[in-house]
């Protein structure tokens, strides 16, 4: 609860002041916090999402759940160091100073973090619903990480400096090849998500507690991008989580289609008895 009402405050707030400054009351106090707005609305964000991330889980599972976050935490950073590098997987960008502490000088400390916030509720809601398909339910999970980015990069790189493209694209400023990085990083981590998951005991979540986690996390861009009235990044990620949610159905009906063969096929004398010793 804590963590929405947040989200609803930054998002008034931009909507309020910064789009609209000449609302801002002229004392000191209004402009210098105003100056340090952004960042602090930006980190705060990720910060209470871990934290309220973080009683849940030491509620439900004790602490073992943190070695597959510092896994797919440290898989994330080697992303994102590579791809600020080099330009791979995600296309040619750097991070601005508003994020705080950059790892090794190129990625801030709380990025890979994220990536850990949207990948767990990402596969969680997978698994629940696409049993026994391990494929596409990483196939899928990494679709529902990649939704995300529709509304995320809109509102942190075109309507506030997070971070810079070098050379602007189509979407928003985004090249569409940061899409195919962010889906590729996603089948990473939701596969390695996958292995550590049942390890941790993370399979046994309240699937319905994530998937609002989900929704109030993606909140925060979508509700910047719809108050700057970015249409069409709207639309975007209103069809991108519709294509997700048809897709995880999809694959749910498959899957309880073939466990439903799997288990009439003894009676009709499909399978037999294995003879190999």
């Amino acid at each position: 609860f804590t963590l929405l009402v947040f989200t609803v405050v930054a998002v008034g707030g931009y909507w309020n002041f910064a789009l609209h400054p000449e609302r801002l009351p002229l004392t000191p106090t209004a402009i210098r916090f105003y100056a340090v707005s952004f960042a602090l609305f930006a980190r705060g964000h990720i910060i209470l999402a871990v934290a309220t991330l973080a009683i849940f889980l030491v509620r439900r599972v004790g602490i073992r759940w943190i070695p597959a976050a510092l896994v797919i935490s440290a898989l994330a950073f080697l992303a994102e160091y590579v791809g600020t590098g080099t330009g791979f997987p995600f296309g040619d960008y750097g991070y601005m100073g508003l994020l705080g502490f950059k790892l090794l000088g190129r990625v801030p400390v709380l990025i890979p973090v994220s990536w850990f916030l949207m990948a767990l509720p990402s596969w969680a809601v997978t698994r629940a619903w696409i049993p026994g398909r391990r494929g596409l339910r990483i196939a899928v999970g990494a679709a529902w990480l990649a939704a995300w980015d529709l509304a995320l990069d809109p509102a942190m790189s075109h309507l506030t400096p997070y971070w810079r493209w070098d050379v602007p694209g189509a979407y928003y400023g985004m090249p569409w090849f940061n899409l195919l990085g962010w889906y590729g990083t996603g089948l990473v981590l939701v596969a390695v998500m996958d292995v550590l998951g049942h390890r941790a005991g993370l399979d046994r979540l309240p699937v319905r507690w994530l998937a609002s986690y989900y929704v109030v996390l993606l909140l925060m861009p979508l509700g910047m991008v719809a108050a700057a009235g970015l249409g069409w990044a709207v639309f975007a990620t209103l069809v991108g989580l519709s294509v997700c949610a048809w897709a995880t159905w999809g694959a749910s009906r498959l899957a309880t289609m073939s466990v439903a063969t799997v288990e009439e096929a003894p009676s009709s004398g499909a399978l037999m008895p294995s003879r190999a010793p």
